[in-house]
C-alpha cells in the first residue's frame, strides 16, 4: 500500500504547486517561482518526491548477550 501512496505523491505536489501559482501567485512577476506555472509545478513536485524519497536507514544492532 505504501509504494502507491509513492507514486502518488509526485502528481498530487504538482498538482499543489500548480494550485499555490493560480490562488496566490505573484501579481508583480518578480517572483520567480510563483509568477511562472511551469516552475510552480516543477517546484511542488520536487518537493514532493523529496519528502518521498527513502533516507539513509540506521544500521541495524547486533545481538549480544548483553542486549538480550
Amino acid at each position: 500500500m505504501k509504494k502507491y501512496i509513492r507514486y502518488l505523491a509526485i502528481p498530487a505536489g504538482a498538482i499543489l504547486g500548480y494550485s499555490y501559482y493560480y490562488f496566490i501567485g505573484c501579481a508583480s512577476g518578480t517572483c520567480p517561482i510563483q509568477s511562472n506555472p511551469y516552475f510552480s509545478t516543477l517546484y511542488g513536485a520536487l518537493l514532493a518526491a523529496v519528502f518521498i524519497l527513502p533516507g539513509k536507514k540506521a544500521p541495524k544492532e547486533k545481538k549480544t548477550e548483553e542486549n538480550i
